[in-house]
């Protein structure tokens, strides 16, 4: 990856921002800029230079990982202390504000109190355009994670708990190849198929249910996203009908998005279309969210989120319908916003799987 372009790129954003320095302390961010994925570092950006801070635990990795975008050192008495040491050189000093009190604290403490400059978001609207190599990671993030569904759905039987099913899948993500899940992988069937982030149980999935998977993975550092509801059984007209209310509003929010349209209006396609079918108060979240080094990030893909989608965003489109007692759906693809429209990278069918 071009970090050394990524850096510049900040480094344009500092000047216009008016401070000497930036203290980078999220990880997603320090992996985006420099390419280390340890777990312990703070990364100061200046106007023509780039630090890493980490612990003895990392003295092989580090260089490996970041050394060609930043000079690594390796800190024996605390991290902290000594960016911020480093950090009293600067006049005004930016730091991320998502770093909490804490930190502030302790920044006010070792620089100054008057030199500090909370910013927050500056690493994160550069990660909002994805570069094609980007693009490229993210794709074949999402085959292996539509791969491992289609390996994994033969072996849901109603007496199959939640939890093994889950377990399956993130069992074959690790196989694949994938780092680790994006996310705590969601299996809920039955009634329990109304709760959009319901956490897989011990029981077991049951005869004629609507079954939501909801699975991600990390392959090279990118996430992605995927959500399918299958029947176990015979769908009922039910069941159906409401697959379909909640295909076709996905389908339009998709058919709406392309560069310069509003999240909100993308939103509305879908939110619409499930109002009109009678099932708004049955829709409680947004309909998207950005999708790269993490898989929740900018933009927001909701109904008062007024920002335009720029070329290169890479959006999820997940509309559900959530009937309480009854049984829930939601089917989610992973889409690049281009200039002409929406290019999906999930290949993974949309029909409903019928089992058993």
């Amino acid at each position: 990856m071009n970090h050394a372009a990524r850096l510049e790129a900040l480094r344009h954003v500092l000047a216009r921002e008016r401070v000497d320095c930036l203290l980078v302390g999220a990880r997603a961010n320090i992996f985006y800029l420099t390419g280390f994925t340890g777990s312990a570092g703070l990364l100061l950006v200046d106007e023509s230079r780039a630090v890493l801070f980490t612990d003895g635990r990392y003295a092989v990795q580090a260089p490996e990982e970041a050394g060609a975008a930043a000079r690594v050192v390796i800190c024996k008495g605390g991290i902290e202390k000594a960016a911020l040491a480093r950090a009293k050189g600067y006049r005004r000093v930016g730091f991320e504000a998502s770093a909490g009190y804490r930190f502030y604290q302790a920044a006010a403490d070792g620089v100054g109190a008057r030199r500090l400059r909370a910013r927050d978001g500056l690493v994160e609207q550069l990660r909002l355009v994805k570069d094609e190599q980007e693009i490229a990671r993210i794709r074949d993030s999402v085959l292996l994670n539509s791969r491992i569904f289609e390996e994994t759905v033969p072996s849901i039987r109603p007496e199959v708990a939640e939890q093994e099913i889950a377990a399956e899948l993130e069992y074959r993500m690790r196989r694949a190849g994938a780092e680790r899940p994006a996310f705590e992988t969601i299996v809920a069937a039955g009634p329990r198929s109304a709760m959009p982030h319901a956490r897989a149980g011990p029981r077991p999935v049951g005869k004629n249910a609507l079954l939501v998977l909801d699975h991600g993975a990390i392959l090279a550092g990118y996430a992605s996203d995927m959500t399918r509801t299958v029947f176990t059984g015979k769908a009922g007209e039910r069941a159906r009908s409401l697959y379909e209310v909640v295909l076709e509003a996905q389908q339009r929010a998709i058919a709406s998005v392309r560069a310069g349209v509003r999240c909100s209006r993308v939103d509305y396609a879908a939110r619409a279309y499930i109002r009109e079918r009678g099932y708004g108060a049955y829709f409680p979240h947004s309909t998207g969210h950005g999708l790269g080094v993490e898989v929740h990030e900018a933009p927001r893909v909701a109904a008062r989120q007024k920002m335009p989608l720029p070329a290169g965003a890479v959006i999820t489109i997940e509309p559900g319908v959530y009937v309480p007692g009854f049984g829930g759906v939601r089917i989610e693809d992973v889409v690049v916003v281009r200039e002409q429209g929406a290019q999906v990278l999930t290949p993974t069918p949309k029909r409903l799987l019928e089992l058993g």
